[in-house]
Formats: C-alpha cells, structure tokens, sequence
C-alpha cells in the first residue's frame, strides 16, 4: 500500500511539471512565438485614379470620377452645394488599361507640373491623382498643353457626360416617359461627336428601354438603334 502511494506521487509530480515545460520550451523559441503573435499581411490595395474638376458657377459645379484597376469605379457629379453622393458605374478593360497608359506617361503624376501659365480664361480647377497602399501623387492645372494629359482629360470628361446620360435616362425612365425621345436624341448626338469614351455601359438601360412597352415606340425604336450601333455583342 505504500509502494502505491509512493508510485501516484511521483507520476502527479511528472503531470504536473510538463505545462511548465513546454512553456519554457515555446519561451526559447522566440521566433516561433513571433510567427504564432504576427498578424497577416494586409492584401496590397488595387491603384485607383481620380479626376476631380471645380468649377464655380457651371452646371456641374463639381466633378469627381476615380477609375479603380480591379474595375470598381465611382462618379460623384453634382453642385458644390450638394452632400457627396458617389455612385458606382461600369468602365470597360480596355478603357481602364488605357487610362492608366497615360497616366504612367505622366509619371503617375509624381512630380510632375502641367499647369501653362498664360493669360488664358478659368477653366476650372483640374486634379489628377494617382492612389496605391495610402500612397498619393497628384497634379492640379487650369489649362496645359501637354498631351497626355490632355487626352486623360478628354477620356474623363467624356465619362463625365456618359454619367449624366445615365442620369437623365434613369429619371425620365421614371418620372417623364414622355421625355425620354429627347434624352434619346441628345444621346445620338453625342455618340454621332464621338464624344463618350465608353457608350456601351449604356447598354443595359437602353435594353430596358428598348424593351418596355409603357414608353413610346419612337422613344423604344431609338433605344434600339442605338444599342445596334453598338455592335452585335450588345
């Protein structure tokens, strides 16, 4: 009975002393510990550029337009009065990539100067700007005559007024049927300038258009040929 008690004893103390063991164990390995208390790495954030225009006393009064690489994009166009509202909007891969061709050209807008001082009349305020991992470079001008960024101004003014399409389409689609056909020529006008940059992200409104029979046939018949000019993947 003692040689029992003895033998209990001794493995209680065994039991007992192994957590302190393997903690001293983990407290030398410090590297082991780091790994175990190190969190994640945090995923690198896609680049996004931005065009912002200010222009006091015009109708938009402000202008802002950011072009995400991972396609997520957003427009906030509205009267400097008025709270924030971007909203979200398609831009195709082959307009994205190009836009960032361009701003590449411009050093991603790293250092660079584009403003031209001459005595020429208020263009409103424009500012490029280039965002990756809390990183930012940006370029404000009223006028310039470098190419390169005249080109990216051309591209964002143009989704700019492809916004305002958007805009005007949704609104007469809801509240003004009736006005729709001249929404619809105005939009043909601008397509026959070549003044949108992207038309087919148009595409999905006029479909809805072209295929209600609560608005009128002319107003349907247009939607149509303008979604044909298109081309047949719409």
């Amino acid at each position: 009975m003692g040689a029992r008690r003895i033998l209990l004893a001794a493995l209680l103390s065994v039991f007992a002393a192994a957590p302190a063991a393997a903690q001293k164990s983990r407290a030398h390995h410090p590297a082991q510990q780091a790994a175990a208390t190190t969190p994640a790495a945090s995923e690198p954030s896609a680049a996004t550029i931005a065009y912002r225009k200010v222009f006091k006393s015009s109708t938009p009064e402000f202008v802002e337009i950011k072009v995400s690489r991972d396609g997520q994009s957003t427009y906030d166009i509205r009267q400097l009065d008025d709270q924030p509202s971007p909203e979200p909007f398609p831009v195709s891969a082959a307009l994205t990539a190009k836009i960032f061709a361009l701003a590449a050209d411009l050093h991603d807008f790293d250092g660079i100067k584009l403003d031209v001082r001459r005595r020429v009349a208020n263009l409103g305020e424009k500012t490029f700007s280039y965002e990756k991992d809390g990183v930012t470079h940006q370029v404000s001008f009223n006028f310039t005559t470098n190419d390169s960024a005249n080109k990216l101004v051309s591209i964002f003014e143009g989704l700019s007024l492809e916004d305002q399409y958007v805009d005007q389409l949704s609104r007469s689609m809801r509240y003004d049927p009736l006005g729709l056909n001249d929404v619809l020529i105005r939009l043909e006008r601008d397509l026959g300038a070549n003044m949108l940059p992207d038309p087919p992200a148009l595409a999905p409104l006029l479909k809805q258009i072209a295929s209600n029979s609560h608005y009128l046939d002319i107003a349907r018949q247009r939607a149509q040929a303008v979604l044909a000019s298109f081309g047949p993947a719409q």
